[in-house]
């Protein structure tokens, strides 16, 4: 009776960190996008998505749209977003030193933060649905649905924009950019123009997880720091540049804070998928799927 009472809590525990695996993926994705293309670290992606949360919640309050039509619409609105912050910030400054750019994404960041903060004051904000408690059982285990649509869409969408990445021409040209910006440009490919779609593509894709993730958590002016911190987690463990790695990435993550939360202390779990983290960049500093200094790339690995 132990014994399966025992194996019953694990495999709980290895479905639900899937399950928040699958959202922590889909926003790591959109950032190894701007960093695969563009070659900047976003710093301010995590308040990319508090503003895609806080968008889906406001819908929701106006309009009353349900966050799953609400996506519709905070989906192509953060493209624009994104578009706007790239060439507004970025692109001025994508020839200065790292510094500069760390410097703009910080300021971006902390700017968000503290708009945020006047607009919404520091309350927690959430949108409550008729499903947002909902649970599934199979087999013994409870799923949340929220949660299960939030994982097959971000698989869908990770499996859908790793064609695009493959199939497409755009695709091939954002992967000819990602390789050799100068040699793509001898070949006739509008740099300028795919940093921009790149970027907004990336921001797209976290507007799409801030519409999935706003039934199931709550939204307060410095929401992003934590999904923002994690996504630089799951980017570098999978591999800067790589999509695969991404998606391994954000369900390793998930499944070992879902672990380490029952097993260990649910205060301790971010220290403990830290402490892995350090431990894969001591022993493969490339992370999971890259292959070493100077070879990232998007949607090939």
């Amino acid at each position: 009776m132990r014994r399966d009472k025992a194996i019953g809590t694990l495999m709980q525990a290895i479905v639900s960190g899937l399950l928040l695996g699958g959202v922590y993926s889909l926003i790591a994705i959109g950032l190894t996008m701007v960093f695969g293309v563009v070659r900047i670290i976003n710093f301010a992606h995590g308040e990319l998505l508090m503003i895609a949360m806080y968008l889906t919640w406001l819908l929701n309050l106006w309009l009353g749209l349900d966050p799953y039509v609400a996506v519709l619409i905070v989906a192509p609105v953060m493209f624009v977003v994104g578009v706007a912050v790239q060439r507004g910030i970025v692109q001025p400054i994508l020839g200065s030193p790292a510094s500069m750019k760390i410097f703009a994404t910080v300021g971006l960041s902390i700017a968000l933060q503290n708009l945020a903060l006047m607009l919404f004051k520091g309350d927690f904000r959430t949108v409550q649905t008729s499903y947002s408690t909902a649970v599934m059982r199979i087999g013994g285990l409870s799923i949340s649905t929220p949660r299960l649509v939030a994982f097959f869409v971000a698989v869908a969408l990770a499996g859908g924009f790793f064609l695009f990445l493959k199939r497409t021409l755009v695709g091939k040209a954002l992967r000819a950019l990602a390789e050799d910006r100068d040699a793509a440009a001898l070949m006739g490919i509008p740099v300028r123009r795919l940093y921009v779609l790149a970027f907004g593509l990336g921001t797209g894709l976290v507007g799409v997880a801030g519409a999935l993730l706003i039934p199931v958590f709550y939204t307060f002016p410095t929401v992003g720091q934590l999904f923002g911190l994690t996504a630089f987690v799951v980017v570098v463990l999978g591999g800067l540049g790589s999509m695969p790695g991404a998606m391994v990435g954000g369900l390793i993550i998930g499944v070992v804070e879902s672990l380490s939360g029952v097993y260990i202390a649910p205060a301790l779990k971010e220290a403990v998928y830290f402490l892995l983290f350090i431990v894969v960049l001591l022993v493969r500093p490339q992370g999971l799927f890259g292959l070493g200094r100077g070879t990232e790339e998007v949607g090939l690995k």
